[in-house]
């Protein structure tokens, strides 16, 4: 459904007191829009990172799913939220996003707020996985896959593959191996200024590389290349937003009667 025919179906419900125009790619929304709200969960949330790109646009997200780490705002306090923007009663919180430099594979959405991540293509056997920083040997993991997380993202895959929770502010990535098969290999953080470099192998000679949730197909000769976007994404947050607090209630922590 297009947004003209959801619109339509809609509007008989819904009492709008202005004209509605719609978007449907970044240059439309580029030089038009002063608040951008994602109304849906942290999937939404990255989707729509895609149209705000290096616009600059504010993005406040409306939580209607479950964990809602990003987009942070519950439903019953849309109101109250939307208020405190008109008031100018809000912060403008800057978060990082890396970026795949090898060309050709996402065409202009080379990036992601989460994660980029590298999976075996099937339930084929485990790859091989060669990183490199800044030109240093780390590792070859014997895995299912890597992530290679932003501190945004340290909270999603990553976190569930038990890498570090790392603060929004931390000029970090994480990188995590998927089901690793030497157990004494962990999650490391590494500056978010290092340029990575990966090579893939395997049995399979087809591999997926994800940005977020957007996926592509490459083969063992393709070499991956991953640095720091040379732009940040704007979330808008409440002033009483604590990460801290959000974390606590979000995992549950200090739910224990001992606390």
């Amino acid at each position: 459904m297009d947004l003209s025919t959801f619109y339509e179906s809609i509007r008989q419900k819904i009492s709008f007191n202005s004209k509605i125009n719609f978007f449907n790619n970044h240059h439309e929304i580029a030089q038009s829009i002063d608040f951008l709200f994602s109304i849906g969960g942290d999937g939404t949330m990255l989707d729509t990172i895609t149209l705000v790109r290096d616009s600059q646009i504010p993005v406040m997200g409306i939580n209607l799913g479950r964990m809602g780490f990003l987009s942070s705002v519950q439903k019953e306090m849309i109101i109250p939220a939307v208020e405190e923007i008109v008031r100018g009663n809000f912060i403008l919180n800057q978060r990082s996003l890396i970026q795949l430099q090898t060309p050709d594979l996402f065409g202009g959405l080379n990036f992601a707020l989460n994660e980029l991540t590298i999976n075996k293509k099937d339930s084929s056997s485990m790859i091989l996985i060669h990183v490199y920083v800044n030109n240093q040997f780390l590792n070859s993991y014997w895995a299912d896959g890597l992530i290679i997380a932003t501190p945004t993202g340290s909270t999603g895959y990553s976190l569930s593959c038990n890498g570090p929770i790392i603060t929004p502010d931390s000029e970090n990535f994480v990188i995590t191996p998927i089901a690793t098969h030497n157990l004494t290999v962990r999650p490391i953080v590494i500056p978010d200024n290092s340029l990575i470099r990966i090579n893939v192998e395997g049995r399979e000679n087809r591999f997926l590389v994800g940005l977020d949730s957007r996926s592509v197909t490459i083969d063992s000769s393709t070499e991956l290349l991953i640095s720091k976007a040379d732009f940040k994404i704007n979330l808008v947050k409440q002033s009483n937003d604590d990460f801290f607090a959000t974390i606590r209630k979000k995992l549950k922590w200090g739910l224990d009667f001992r606390n």
